[in-house]
This record gives structure tokens, sequence and C-alpha cells, in this order.
């Protein structure tokens, strides 16, 4: 999590013009409340029943730091195990991995394991991972303490941890101003860096793609995913 106090401004999801836009992939177990996480903090609403995300869904969140307009491109992907194979083509040129479980469900915890090898054996080695314990309103059916949650996090040297709620909204907006944060601060960093003579130029994590072109894998995913 950035310590540095940047000006930081959460923008309408309307919002087309940006500086900056980075790919986030949102990765866990079916059931522990990815799609309603990121609806509750892009269109600040929450449905108790909520049918299971068939495939991915896209969605994006605008947030200005500093004079930056950065768009999060947020690929919220199924966490069924039938679609393993085809989540793992959403991992690439992701720029940043939410690695979401529920601390009420104790068996999404243990798979956090299995997501976090996924993600490293799938995506660019330098890809930023969050882990986020969702369902903190649920605290008297908890089964993961939130020191749990920090262990692994710390354990697996992952870029910060913390504990949501999609029904009350705790941290929802939070999450992804933190997310954010993080990769711009990491762009500024490496432009710095890498300005410098004789620097070997990095490997580009800023997405340069249009708008169209995300749209255009939205049709060319959901064709793969059509049963005729």
């Amino acid at each position: 999590m950035s310590n540095r106090n940047y000006k930081i401004e959460v923008l309408k999801n309307d919002q087309n013009v940006c500086d900056l836009s980075f790919k986030l992939i949102m990765v866990g177990d079916s059931g522990v409340g990815k799609s309603c996480l990121t609806i509750k903090a892009i269109k600040n609403h929450f449905e108790e029943i909520y049918s299971p995300t068939v495939g991915f869904e896209f969605l994006s969140f605008n947030l200005k730091i500093e004079d930056q307009n950065i768009k999060l491109q947020i690929w919220d992907t199924c966490g069924q195990e039938s679609y393993r194979s085809l989540i793992n083509s959403f991992y690439r040129n992701s720029s940043l991995a939410i690695l979401v479980y529920s601390i009420e469900n104790a068996h999404s915890f243990e798979n956090l394991e299995i997501w976090l090898n996924d993600i490293k054996s799938q995506s660019a080695p330098d890809i930023k991972i969050i882990l986020i314990g969702n369902k903190a309103d649920l605290e008297e059916k908890r089964e993961v303490s939130k020191e749990m949650g920090e262990k692994f996090c710390k354990e697996h040297h992952l870029s910060f941890f913390m504990e949501t709620s999609a029904k009350t909204g705790f941290n929802a907006q939070n999450l992804f101003i933190e997310a954010g944060k993080i990769l711009y601060e990491d762009y500024i960093n490496s432009k710095d860096k890498f300005s410098r003579p004789g620097s070997v130029a990095p490997v580009t994590f800023v997405s340069t793609r249009t708008e169209q072109e995300t749209l255009d894998d939205e049709v060319r995913v959901k064709k793969s995913l059509c049963p005729c």
C-alpha cells in the first residue's frame, strides 16, 4: 500500500478521456463477492441475490491522481473450475491482480495458493498482486481471521492486504483507489529510473489499447463461451 499523499479524485464512470490506462484482473473462488464488490465501488449498488459470473465481466473505475486521469480496466472473472483454462488468457498484459477470498469461507482462503500460482505462471513477472478479504460484514460467521490474511500477504510478498464488504461498501472504493496509487507510483518510478543515461527501457505495463480494442476482446471471449 502506498504511503504517499497524492491528490486523488474519483471520476464519473462515463469518463472516456484518460492519460493512463491499466488492466486489472479479479480472481478468486466463485461466491466470494468479486462482482458485487466491483459494482459497489463503481455504481454504489448492491444486490442481495447475485447470479454467478459466467466467463467474465468488464468494468472500469476512473480516478484522477495528481494531474493524471487514470482508467482501471477491470476484468472480473468467474471462479468456477470449468472456466479455469479460459481465465488463464485474461492474465496476459494485466498490470495488477486482485486476489479475493471471503472471510466466512475458509475453503476460499485455502484455495488462494492455487489462484496465486495461476497468476504467477500466466502473468508478467512484475505484475502487482493485492489480497482482499471480502464480506467483512459477516463477522459473526468469520472463519478466516484478519491476522491470517495479513500473514498470507506478508509471506507471499503481495503489495497489500485489505478487508472489504460489498454489502456495506466498507473499503470498496478504497480498494481501487489504492490499486490506482500503486500502479501510478510504479509508473512514475519506472519513468524516473529508466530516464537515466545507459538504462534499458522497461517492459511497458501501461496499456496503450483503445477502448474499442478492449470491447473487441469482450466480443471475442463471449463468442468463445457460446455453446452453439
